[in-house]
């Protein structure tokens, strides 16, 4: 079953490429967590990162997975307008564009990411 992800991701990243304009958001989740990263393929440089652990216990606990998606993608999108950031190219990671990857993509445009 790995080696199905792994295809789909290679797929996707083939037709992706972040540049210092507009860097990379990648996204990685397993069954419990979910993170992101904004990269800057060029340079290969992870610009800034957020995860789920970075968020209060209260928030993992009370919230189902898509809110916590959904924050995640917000605070992403926050570390990334501070680094003066505002359009990306959305990296699902082999994953569907579905449940948490989507939340995590609405949180980040609601947090003034374009992409």
């Amino acid at each position: 079953m790995k080696n199905i992800k792994q295809h789909r991701h290679h797929r996707v990243r083939a037709r992706l490429t972040g540049t210092g304009d507009r860097p990379r958001l990648a996204v990685a989740r397993s069954l419990k967590h979910i993170s992101a990263q904004v990269i800057d393929d060029a340079t290969r440089q992870t610009i800034c990162a957020a995860a789920d652990h970075e968020l209060t216990a209260k928030d993992l606990t009370s919230l189902p997975p898509v809110e916590v998606a959904k924050l995640v993608g917000k605070l992403v999108a926050s570390k990334a307008k501070d680094k003066k950031i505002s359009q990306v190219v959305f990296d699902r990671g082999g994953y569907a564009y579905h449940g948490r990857i989507q939340a995590l993509a609405d949180g980040a445009r609601e947090g003034g990411l374009e992409f």
